[in-house]
């Protein structure tokens, strides 16, 4: 039989078991940890935090924007270059039992893949992209799952009462190069595509292993690739590190509806007021994580590298193949000859 009454001695530890047992609040204030690479710190968007690092954290990115529209205290522990190794070594700290929220995206560069992007931009009688998607595609399916596993399970050790979010990667590309000095052939950037493709089942199956929530933003970015009409990610851009990365629309069309229904309870979007208040909140989260930069400076940047046909490997490879470098049209026919017996080796 239940009783009535309790002692008022009772109700009290009653009272204080319920709220030491309860998850943090998620009122506007509420914690909230970014962390990840690049495609959360916002690389791509053109304005940066000045931290006193190098992780192109941008108050454009997908955390900020979001933290400002409801009010949420953003820690954005997120750096270019990151993998899953450097979110352990400097970005758990950030984590604790009153974080309520925590949004996450890695694993592209445990792959390499802004390496296979540079391997794969130049002529393929001066590369192999072919081997280099190879070789990424192994590290997705061997090795990434064992790390994300163990990364998501100290995540939860940390912030056992957040709601975590893990966040995909958009394909690139759309089937054509439009960029005069890349060199991506349809095939190149299909099998590219299929890469994000995997790593986004890679890590969807992990995070419903620890009880994430994924966000695969694949069909946001449809039509919104490299040389789309409206891009949504940058090709070959200026500086040439924000090339392949979201950009502004990319982060404020593509992920803020995306991941704002895990934080916030709905899709939302991006106001005229939310940009004024991150654009108001860069001094502050400047000063937040530049308590950070010697940290940050263990973290080797993303280094896409633009294709120089003029350098000394460039012209030994254009002797042995039998390219004439001031013949465009020699250049790729080549480029097709090699990628066929690249494809037909596999």
């Amino acid at each position: 039989m239940i009783p009535r009454f309790r002692s008022a001695a009772a109700v009290v530890v009653l009272l204080a078991a319920a709220l030491l047992s309860a998850p943090p609040a998620t009122a506007a204030g509420a914690s909230y940890v970014a962390l990840g690479d690049s495609y959360s710190s916002g690389t791509g968007t053109r304005a940066y935090l000045a931290d006193g690092s190098s992780c192109q954290r941008s108050v454009y990115a997908y955390p900020s924007l979001i933290a400002s529209a409801r009010g949420y205290a953003l820690n954005f522990r997120a750096c270019s270059g990151a993998t899953v190794p450097d979110v352990v070594a400097t970005q758990l700290g950030a984590l604790g039992p009153a974080t309520s929220y925590v949004t996450l995206s890695v694993g592209g560069n445990d792959a390499a893949f802004v390496d296979v992007l540079t391997e794969c931009a130049q002529p393929a009688w001066m590369s192999n992209c072919t081997a280099s998607i190879d070789r990424a595609q192994a590290v997705i399916t061997n090795q990434l799952p064992g790390s994300l596993s163990s990364l998501y399970r100290q995540i939860r050790a940390r912030a056992p009462y957040a709601s975590v979010t893990i966040a995909g990667y958009p394909r690139i590309f759309n089937g054509e190069d439009c960029n005069a000095a890349t060199w991506f052939s349809p095939a190149e950037e299909s099998r590219l595509n299929a890469t994000a493709d995997l790593l986004n089942r890679t890590t969807a199956a992990a995070a419903a292993a620890a009880g994430f929530a994924f966000r695969n933003p694949t069909a946001a970015f449809t039509g919104h690739a490299v040389c789309d009409a409206s891009e949504w990610v940058n090709g070959l851009s200026n500086p040439v590190s924000d090339s392949y990365h979201p950009n502004q629309a990319g982060h404020a069309s593509g992920y803020v509806p995306l991941m704002g229904a895990s934080l916030t309870g709905t899709p939302g979007g991006v106001t005229q007021q939310t940009l004024q208040a991150a654009e108001l909140s860069a001094p502050a989260l400047a000063r937040q994580q530049g308590v950070h930069a010697a940290e940050d400076s263990r973290i080797r940047p993303e280094e896409f590298v633009l294709p120089d046909l003029k350098s000394p490997a460039a012209r030994a490879a254009a002797a042995r193949a039998g390219v004439d470098l001031l013949d465009p049209a020699s250049i790729d026919r080549a480029d097709r000859a090699a990628e066929a017996r690249q494809l037909g080796r596999r």
